[in-house]
């Protein structure tokens, strides 16, 4: 996917540069009329993904209907649609005008997409929609190389999570904010690297095929408390800051009334709660899955002291997300 999506990137700097326009100094957004020319590179782009994927989902539907359920390819496909809503659709023309639709467009790409697309299993259905010679060369390549160790090495949780951190961080910088509104190029290497530090953030939570566990599962509870830091020091600054942080939006129209200093905030805390909340979610089902254990346990140990029967085995069970 990452390779495809490069693709869509360098064909649209390619577009930039043969129609002779300068990316740096022209905003690539029609910012008056909130509208932009239809991204065909990234409509095919994830039209082939969504393809590729059910090449290796309907086989093995057909093979084991609890091999990939058909939520998980649910949720990859829902993955894709939310790509496409935030870089392909009429929100994109409204991050111009509004930081808080800007914001959207992050939250979408960096936290909710990827971990949608990794509950997809999408490696895995990948894996084996590609032809049996196809799948023997990749092997052989992966055995004799180090990729596999380099693999290991990139997706360990304290570089994932600095990885995303600083993503996040840099990018919200003015220079860089406003160098991303203003040149088609440079905000077309934002949302990949944006989609891309998220993947790399929600690989060791979902942990999906063909990765495996390094460390003990509570840890994971740390790794998401400690990923709201970034967003609560970059909201936190954009919502009781009295003083606009991105003055690029007093060129841009005013929409639904909205103030530069209120947008701000809103988007703040936009970014405050939604992030807050979605990170909830995996918190309570890993924090759920590690006491469940403990609890039927113990349940078991007082049945035993009321009956005098020894206390069953229960089989252990896996402690990943999804």
């Amino acid at each position: 996917m990452l390779l495809a999506t490069w693709s869509w990137a360098t064909n649209k700097i390619e577009d930039r540069i043969h129609d002779n326009k300068d990316p740096g100094m022209e905003s690539h957004f029609n910012i008056g009329q909130g509208c932009r020319e239809f991204p065909v590179s990234l409509a095919l782009t994830l039209l082939f993904e969504a393809y590729r994927y059910l090449l290796g989902w309907v086989p093995l539907r057909l093979l084991s209907r609890t091999a990939i359920p058909a939520w998980r390819a649910a949720s990859f496909f829902l993955g894709l649609s939310l790509v496409w809503a935030a870089s392909g659709s009429s929100l994109a023309a409204y991050d111009h005008s509004l930081l808080t639709a800007h914001m959207i467009k992050h939250i979408l790409l960096m936290t909710v997409a990827p971990a949608l697309i990794l509950l997809g299993e999408p490696v895995r259905v990948f894996w084996m929609g590609m032809p049996p010679v196809a799948r023997r060369a990749f092997r052989r390549v992966l055995g004799r190389s180090p990729l596999r160790a380099f693999a290991r090495m990139v997706t360990r949780p304290a570089l994932c999570w600095t990885v995303s951190a600083m993503t996040l961080l840099v990018w919200h910088l003015p220079a860089l904010f406003t160098l991303g509104l203003h040149s088609e190029s440079w905000h077309t290497v934002e949302e990949i690297l944006f989609f891309s530090a998220g993947l790399l953030f929600w690989w060791p939570l979902i942990q999906p095929w063909p990765s495996a566990s390094t460390g003990p599962r509570w840890s994971m509870l740390l790794y998401l408390f400690l990923a709201t830091l970034p967003c609560d020091i970059l909201s936190g600054f954009l919502a009781f800051s009295d003083r606009v942080a991105y003055p690029v939006y007093f060129s841009a129209p005013r929409l639904f009334g909205f103030s530069v200093l209120e947008d701000q905030q809103c988007a703040a805390a936009l970014m405050w709660t939604s992030v807050t909340f979605i990170y909830l979610v995996p918190a309570a089902i890993i924090s759920a899955k590690l006491l469940a254990p403990r609890t039927s346990q113990e349940h078991d140990l007082e049945r035993s002291r009321f009956s005098g029967s020894p206390v069953p085995q229960r089989p252990r069970r896996s402690l990943e997300v999804g």
